[in-house]
């Protein structure tokens, strides 16, 4: 009987003993000075660590130079920070809230106030944990056992959702005493987390851990006032409203309260269009140019007409200027550092031209507005003459808005710049929270595949150069914006799911971008389906399951 087996490792074959672990497989045949490996693709499925090889099979590392590596990596973390602020404060609560600061954004709850010395506290008892080197250790129970052992561990809002889960068993974690479940695999032991940090943020705590971009070091804490008061008014009002977490949302479905909430999310972001209308009415006299920028699948589109109706309600008329029509000819875009024309960065626009045209305009002068001819990759003069009155705000809308580079020849007080993202604050649960990132990009992979023919494997496929640009092209002018606006819709998910997930149950297992797509299912599985019915015509997810009124 043969006991040993065939494996191919990062293009290599090689013989191993029947029953080997990834653990000692990575031990053996790993390169020391590469990234910290944490788990393994099996023939094109992530397995931990800790599993068995069995058969014949292809074997690629997981480390923390990868998306999927940093997120079992920072799974495992948040599992030792709840723990540790559970020993600290026994009867505390933990939440883990959003991407926050280089790091994650998590609140510690109970009956006392936290403090920088108290985090300093938790975060002596997490290095404790790290230092004894405790496993995770899985085991697969009912959902009854499940529902038993999350109540004996006060996490209610994971047994409420249990009710959701299709499956009929939970995989739970157990490290020292504590017992908890967070949607993914987990490294072997504590013993590999020894890269961390966690700083006091005001009213809780930024946990920090190497990132793919740079897994050998700690990334630096980066603080954004505006954008984490966006994050706490998203959070205080979906608490209000009684929906923190997927069950709260599936409750409310459940009760025939969604379409209700349908409304209720719509007017407020009318609401807070409405305001901005007004605050920029009140400096008509001052301001001239309206910026706007946000990340991919934010909704610009459709909150740029929404702004530009409100703003015509307060008695202006707003012009909408393509920045697509400032592009430079083709043939005069600059190469980058590799020799590739970057067509995302801000050298690709003639900013001499759009400053003087926008300078022009500003003082009520007649410009011929130019148009870029996709085609040819030229610009071209066509007749576009116009000539802007005092009541004409002009309304720019591109990635490039929030850059000062772009209007620096406006002085700022002419200029209102308008940040807008969907920042989700609905969370799985406590523990588990739903990465903005995978919000937009749903939206982008549903609208890609219905209005422009893109299926879902290729825009996965785009979407960590989308995601590159952004983190060079606008997340660094965020904090410059006049006013944030948050795109995100409490109920969006559940509209979302019947669209996006017969899409991702039709790629195949054998397929590179499977794990991606394996995960975004788990998640969406749990969403109790909500009619999009009732969604209004002028909706910003309109832009993205059709019926707008403003499609061209």
């Amino acid at each position: 009987m043969d006991h040993t087996i065939q494996v191919n490792w990062n293009g290599k074959t090689i013989s191993v003993g029947k029953g080997v672990t990834l653990q000692k497989l990575v031990s053996d045949y790993s390169d020391p000075v590469s990234p910290l490996i944490v788990a393994a693709k099996v023939d094109n499925r992530i397995r931990e660590l800790t599993y068995p090889l069995e058969t014949d099979c292809k074997v690629e590392p997981v480390d923390l130079s990868m998306k999927d590596g940093e997120r079992i990596y920072t799974r495992s973390l948040v599992f030792v920070f709840i723990r540790a602020c559970r020993e600290v404060f026994p009867d505390c609560t933990v939440s883990v809230e959003h991407s926050f600061g280089n790091g994650l954004y998590c609140e510690v709850h109970g009956k006392f106030t936290l403090t920088p010395r108290q985090v300093n506290r938790i975060e002596q008892q997490m290095r404790k944990i790290i230092e004894q080197d405790e496993p995770f250790q899985k085991t697969k129970v009912s959902k009854e056992e499940a529902d038993a052992l999350y109540l004996k561990m006060r996490f209610t809002d994971k047994a409420e959702i249990l009710k959701y889960r299709p499956e009929d068993t939970v995989s739970l974690y157990q490290c020292g005493w504590m017992i908890d479940y967070l949607y993914g695999y987990m490294l072997p032991s504590t013993g590999y987390l020894k890269q961390f940090g966690l700083k006091f943020y005001l009213p809780g705590a930024i946990l920090q851990y190497p990132s793919s971009e740079d897994p050998n070091r700690l990334r630096d804490f980066q603080d954004n006032p505006k954008l984490f008061r966006v994050f706490r008014q998203a959070e205080k009002w979906s608490a209000a409203l009684g929906i923190r977490n997927i069950a709260d949302l599936n409750d409310c479905i459940e009760e025939g309260r969604g379409q209700e909430l349908i409304r209720i999310s719509e007017a407020h972001q009318e609401k807070q269009i409405a305001m901005m209308a007004d605050e920029i009415a009140r400096q008509k006299d001052a301001i001239r140019l309206i910026l706007i920028a946000g990340p991919s699948s934010s909704g610009k589109t459709t909150f740029a007409q929404r702004l530009k109706i409100q703003l015509m309600v307060t008695g202006l008329h707003p012009v909408p200027i393509s920045m697509d029509n400032y592009f430079l000819n083709r043939k005069q875009v600059p190469a980058d550092e590799n020799g590739e024309q970057d067509l995302e960065s801000i050298d690709v626009i003639d900013l001499e031209l759009f400053n003087e045209q926008m300078t022009r305009l500003i003082q009520g002068q007649e410009v011929e507005i130019p148009h870029y001819n996709f085609l040819t990759g030229e610009r071209e003069y066509i007749g576009k003459v116009i000539k802007l009155s005092e009541d004409q705000p002009i309304i720019v809308e591109g990635i490039h808005g929030l850059n000062e580079k772009l209007t620096e020849m406006i002085p700022r007080e002419n200029k209102f710049k308008i940040y807008i993202s969907a920042l989700t604050q609905l969370n799985v649960d406590g523990h588990n929270r739903i990465p903005t990132t995978d919000a937009r990009l749903i939206r982008r992979m549903v609208r890609d595949y219905r209005f422009r023919g893109t299926h879902v494997e290729e825009t996965l496929s785009m979407w960590p150069f989308v995601r590159r640009g952004e983190e060079k092209n606008i997340f660094p002018f965020q904090e410059s914006a006049d006013i944030m606006f948050n795109s995100a819709l409490l109920y969006e998910l559940a509209v979302l799911k019947p669209y996006i997930l017969p899409l991702l149950e039709g790629v195949p297992k054998d397929h590179p971008f499977y794990t991606e797509v394996n995960r975004l299912k788990k998640f969406l599985k749990y969403f109790v389906d909500l009619d999009a019915t009732d969604i209004p015509n002028n909706s910003i997810l309109r832009e993205f399951i059709g019926g707008s009124c403003f499609e061209k």
